[in-house]
């Protein structure tokens, strides 16, 4: 169970991690605007829009995995392949940030897809278990 517990924790706590280059290419552009964040981030390009787009996409992925661990913990489906796709989803997001900021526009929309599957398998395997009980 701690497991999925500081897997959530982490998950959480990488969209703030994926502000990091964000903040670097700000500062980059004339020093980090904090009157203004947002303006400055919609004026970056390149590696910059890309390091502004893969810190947003953290955001968007988080709330479909937390909902999956809850899902499992509350149901008491801690099974090895849930653990195996919790652990999965980080090091998926972590690998999408780091070819978002490379460029890799292929290889980092497949990892997105296969972070996407995590809490979806999750989901759908405590439903067919519970739903069998």
């Amino acid at each position: 169970m701690s497991t999925l517990i500081w897997c959530l924790l982490i998950a959480g706590l990488l969209p703030i991690a994926a502000k990091a280059p964000v903040v670097y290419f700000q500062n980059r552009d004339k020093g980090y605007d904090n009157r203004h964040p947002r303006a400055q981030q919609s004026r970056l390009t390149g590696a910059g829009a890309r390091a502004v787009a893969g810190h947003y996409n953290a955001f968007e992925a988080f709330p479909l995995y937390a909902a999956a661990i809850l899902l499992v913990l509350v149901t008491e489906q801690i099974t090895a392949l849930n653990t195996t796709l919790a652990i999965s989803f980080i090091g998926f997001r972590v690998a999408y940030h780091v070819f978002y900021l490379a460029n890799w526009d292929k290889l980092r929309s497949l990892v997105w897809l296969f972070a996407l599957l995590c809490p979806v398998l999750m989901i759908a395997q405590t439903a067919i278990t519970v739903g069998a009980q």
